[in-house]
């Protein structure tokens, strides 16, 4: 599979893994039942499974990797950031007032980890 069609497939990915997100968001703000779904529960897992596997893949084909370039280190950092707040805000947050915390907070590492992704740059300035 050629350099361009993984690049695609990885930014179709982020895409599909955020706005699946944001829509888990909303629901769990209006404490929708919709979030108690089959799919809601295993999709998440499938896009992520696949841009996870298409980051990795870019990252051999373009001879990279997080030990040696910093923006990549800042990447996965952020990513592992993302996690943990998208879990909170969507699971583990105790009170509606922390999962709104961490939902915004999400936000703000998503989009970090979308510009050092277009910046190769992890100070952004």
């Amino acid at each position: 599979m050629s350099y361009a069609a993984i690049k695609m497939i990885h930014i179709g990915s982020v895409i599909v893994s955020y706005l699946l997100f944001s829509l888990r968001s909303i629901w769990m703000l209006q404490e929708s039942a919709a979030m108690q779904r089959r799919w809601v529960k295993v999709m998440p897992h499938v896009v992520d499974t696949v841009l996870l596997a298409s980051a990795i893949t870019l990252a051999i084909r373009i001879h990279q990797d997080p030990i040696h370039d910093s923006w990549l280190s800042a990447k996965v950092g952020g990513l592992l950031l993302y996690i943990v707040l998208g879990m909170m805000a969507l699971k583990y947050g105790k009170t509606r007032k922390t999962r709104i915390r961490a939902l915004i907070a999400a936000q703000a590492v998503f989009l970090y980890i979308v510009l050092v992704a277009l910046t190769k740059n992890p100070l952004l300035f």
